[in-house]
């Protein structure tokens, strides 16, 4: 009897451990069924801006200038940070000339009583692609 009994729990044993190994099996397939078409991303890729034109022509302005005394690129110090100020904003020509005309004209109160500036020695074009920089941090 105890034989008996022994021989059934192995055989059940055997049995439920094959079909785990099968099933294994199945997954597999059907995984390389669906792996032979590549899926479309979730997420969009993460574009690096570094190698954009206006990326670069505007940091190397905004380095030979004084802007960073009060603002850096993630954190806000006197002014807001360049990453605040590309989410608040939309990346369009209007935005480009407003914010170019801050930058020269300077500006206060959309980010607190401290006043920004005026930068009357930037042209307009320098300015407009220190902008163009600023905008292409958006997160």
């Amino acid at each position: 009897m105890k034989k008996t009994i022994l021989l059934v729990f192995i055989s059940v044993i055997a049995f439920a451990c094959g079909n785990q190994e099968s099933g294994k099996e199945k997954t597999s397939e059907a995984e390389s069924e669906n792996n032979a078409a590549p899926a479309e991303p979730a997420t969009p890729a993460v574009q690096d801006v570094t190698a954009n034109p206006d990326y670069q022509k505007g940091l190397e302005l905004i380095a030979g200038s004084d802007c960073l005394t009060c603002h850096a690129v993630e954190e806000k110090k006197i002014g807001p940070s360049y990453r605040d100020v590309a989410n608040k904003y939309a990346n369009d020509q209007q935005t480009i000339d407003l914010l170019a005309g801050k930058i020269i004209k300077g500006g206060s109160g959309v980010w607190g009583q401290v006043p920004m500036t005026p930068h009357p020695q930037i042209s307009t074009e320098d300015a407009k692609q220190m902008v163009k920089y600023i905008l292409l941090l958006k997160k």
